[in-house]
């Protein structure tokens, strides 16, 4: 049995008592673990299938495919990256992806644009697998769904009315996919699948089919999340630490690559917010004030309300190709 919380989503519409019910539990897991499981979300069966069989076709691509379509072509973030191209902190991680965001056109640019202004924009797909995009956005709608009536589920059990957040994502969402590879290492190999790290948006679906590797760091010391047929893993990113004053918590995370023969293969979703809003902090009550921690201290990972800045400065940070490539203008100020 997992070590953390399962909430079935099915109790939000099951009368008055049980949907209470759900909202305690709720509000304990998002505070006391920051990660759980969700069952009852209601996503078919046959979207993550169709997922995972696209997803694991695009990774049995030839390799020239697959760097066509590299994410230092786009100054959006989107598209391919190997093995070893992304970083946590500083160290590579044994993992090979490709980031799908929001279908959108690139933000037409002038001299006072925001330098996050250059992150909407379109994605790049594989021409050798058409039916990747169709399977990849079916799978972010479907996620969209679960993640709005979660977030809007959390405003409840904190007492705020459930479109509380609405403002800063409901028209404009950011919708992140990740489809992942995590190659098998072998004994005395580095295992760093991905580092420790806290999710930049409003929270994270994740599902995994068989193999575990993730593992969450709690006050007792790092816990395994395996994997829960039917069930996704969710965690709270930063802009609900933000917005919450730390009740919500956003918490560190990490990846460990399988050793042996097998890869393990996962599927993540990312709902954000609008890059051009700000984090809204939400008034709540004396009794739950008294229980928010504030927020997190580290010099490495500072929190801005200012969404767009903090989205862009996760990526310029475990992008380096792209951000020399695209963002060398604001590299060059900061430096």
């Amino acid at each position: 049995m997992p070590n953390l919380p399962i909430l079935d989503l099915r109790r939000l519409d099951a009368g008055p008592g049980e949907r209470t019910a759900f909202l305690a539990d709720l509000r304990r897991a998002v505070r006391d673990v920051g990660f759980y499981y969700v069952t009852g979300h209601g996503v078919p069966d046959d979207i993550l299938t169709n997922a995972y069989q696209q997803a694991n076709a695009f990774f049995w691509l030839k390799q020239a495919d697959k760097d066509a379509i590299a994410m230092a072509n786009s100054p959006h973030f989107r598209g391919y990256t190997r093995t070893g191209g992304e970083l946590t902190r500083g160290r590579q991680d044994w993992r090979e992806q490709l980031d799908i965001g929001t279908e959108r056109d690139a933000l037409p640019l002038t001299a006072d644009s925001p330098a996050w202004a250059r992150l909407p924009g379109p994605n790049q797909w594989p021409a050798s697998l058409p039916s990747l995009r169709p399977a990849l956005l079916a799978w972010q709608e479907a996620a969209t769904g679960v993640a709005v009536r979660l977030l809007r589920a959390f405003a409840l059990a904190l007492g705020q009315p459930a479109d509380a957040l609405d403002p800063i994502f409901a028209e404009r969402p950011g919708q992140h996919v990740k489809i992942i590879r995590y190659p098998a290492r072998g004994r005395g190999e580095d295992r760093q699948g991905v580092g420790p790290h806290k999710d930049g948006g409003l929270l994270t679906l994740l599902h995994q089919p068989d193999l575990g590797g993730l593992e969450v760091e709690t006050d007792a010391g790092w816990i395994a999340a395996p994997p829960l047929p039917g069930a996704f893993v969710v965690n709270s990113g930063e802009l609900l630490e933000l917005a919450t004053d730390g009740y919500i918590r956003a918490t560190t995370h990490r990846v460990v690559s399988p050793v042996g023969d097998h890869d393990r293969l996962s599927i993540a979703f990312f709902l954000g917010a609008r890059l051009d809003a700000r984090v809204p902090l939400l008034p709540l009550a004396p009794e739950l004030k008294a229980e928010a921690r504030g927020l997190s201290a580290d010099p490495l990972n500072p929190l801005f309300r200012d969404i767009g800045a903090n989205y862009l400065k996760g990526r310029l940070r475990s992008h380096p190709d792209v951000a020399q490539r695209h963002y060398a203008d604001l590299l060059a100020t900061t430096s």
